[in-house]
């Protein structure tokens, strides 16, 4: 949640007068919503949203889309569908482009990642799928080994690839028309990056850039043209890029919404619900061992150690921030946590998440819990991504900027504003932030469920 949003909501739950809900610009003209990466997820999202626009599919999975949210008390009952509370974008003004090293449009994209059927959802809107060509990336190998595409602008340096970028996002903005850009990163995983030096200020950052510095991966080039150029970036991957001191500081000082990482659809997920559920009851964990089964190109790539090593980080991180070891060794000081992807061409994009959970109770005498989920990759990511430019859309007209914590909720890896504050992973109380956000946004009071009515 962002500063002023917190601010709000403890003088709202202290009873003392509250600031003003912020001006939300209207949703006027069109929105552009620029995707790194045409895939399984791009291509999937783009289809869902053509068919949805054109009431042949519902976009089910999408909270701005199908949820609704309760304001004041329970025997109000005001419960409105969240589009119809806050001023979002509407799907039909929504516009696509993207970036990716491969040449194929949106509906050659869609027809090789198998997610869709063709002759059901692809053939009806085979024209405007079409008319999504990517344009070619900044690419490098070095950061993605598995992949070699020929739509790339070329082995150039840092810099050129920055402007290419920055030429890319206002060369659509002329030609789209549109009034607003939001960005998301829905390539794939780059290899692990530390944090360093490079990192921790502009002024570093940009001789890194002129340095050719291999610690400046090319999903950080996209988030700084995003930033210069006001747009709200969201990093749909594990990697680094806008979770660095440099970026985020520049986020604020520019006003522009940014967020990350790691989109949360299917084995963390389940992690974000049971782990609560065990830390609620004070049920210990002595060990969790999750493994995955990916035949698409995200499998592909990380079967690569370097780019595994950085959805492992993320995958890793929940149960800690969750169980809160410290605070309760006895149950959760020893957990063996354990986190498998396996390559499997076969399966495609139908992801197979197979959870282990080694729980105790009541002196110490064990359980288990065995989680087979048999997942679409794709079609719980695509969701998310039209979430994602709605809000992320929504909250630069309210004026946000910088890390946008109430969007937690939809990522592995949440960022926080202030680096010393650990993420919060538990996505009920993620639920609860978004909601009161947009809440407050609206002059609203807050739910606490503390209240009788």
């Amino acid at each position: 949640m962002t500063k002023r949003s917190a601010c709000h909501r403890v003088a709202t739950l202290a009873g003392v007068t509250t600031p003003p809900a912020p001006t939300i610009q209207p949703a006027a003209g069109r929105l552009g919503v620029l995707t790194v990466g045409l895939g399984a997820v791009s291509s999937t999202l783009i289809a869902g949203v053509e068919l949805a626009r054109r009431g042949q599919a519902s976009p089910i999975g999408s909270l701005t889309q199908m949820a609704t949210i309760r304001l004041g008390k329970r025997t109000e009952n005001r419960t409105p569908l969240i589009r119809d509370f806050v001023p979002l974008a509407p799907l039909d003004d929504v516009v696509f482009g993207a970036w990716d090293p491969f040449p194929d449009d949106a509906y050659v994209a869609a027809q090789r990642a198998g997610v869709l059927e063709s002759g059901r959802h692809l053939e009806g809107i085979s024209d405007a799928l079409r008319d999504v060509r990517p344009m070619r990336a900044a690419f490098d190998r070095t950061y993605v080994k598995r992949l070699d595409g020929e739509n790339t602008i070329g082995s150039i340096d840092k810099r050129a690839m920055l402007e290419a970028i920055r030429e890319d996002i206002n060369r659509f903005r002329e030609e789209k028309q549109v009034d607003r850009v939001v960005m998301l990163w829905a390539a794939s995983t780059e290899i692990f990056i530390e944090p360093g030096p490079a990192h921790e200020s502009l002024e570093q950052f940009e001789k890194a850039i002129d340095a050719n510095d291999p610690t400046i991966a090319p999903s950080m080039l996209y988030a700084y043209a995003a930033i210069l150029e006001g747009v709200p970036f969201a990093n749909g991957a594990p990697n680094l890029t806008v979770d660095i001191p440099a970026l985020q500081d520049l986020a604020v000082e520019r006003g522009v919404p940014i967020s990350g990482k790691d989109f949360k659809t299917g084995q963390t997920l389940i992690k974000t619900v049971l782990g609560p559920m065990l830390k609620a009851r004070m049920l210990g964990l002595s060990g969790w061992y999750s493994t995955n089964i990916l035949g698409n190109r995200d499998g592909e790539v990380l079967d690569d150690p370097e780019n595994f090593k950085s959805k492992e980080v993320t995958k890793l991180g929940v149960l800690d921030t969750i169980c809160q070891p410290d605070e309760y060794p006895e149950l959760y000081g020893n957990i063996d946590h354990v986190v498998r992807i396996n390559y499997y061409p076969p399966r495609g994009d139908n992801k197979e998440g197979w959870d282990n959970i080694d729980i105790f109770g009541w002196m110490g005498y064990p359980m288990q819990i065995k989680v087979d989920f048999l997942c679409r990759d794709s079609i719980l990511a695509a969701p998310l991504v039209v979430d994602l430019a709605l809000f992320f859309d929504l909250a630069a007209r309210a004026g946000e900027k910088g890390v946008q914590e109430w969007l937690s909720f939809y990522f592995k890896s949440p960022q926080t504003a202030d680096p010393v504050l650990p993420p919060e992973h538990d996505i009920f109380i993620q639920q609860t932030k978004l909601k009161n956000t947009l809440r407050e946004w609206m002059g609203e009071n807050p739910v606490t469920h503390s209240e009788v009515g």
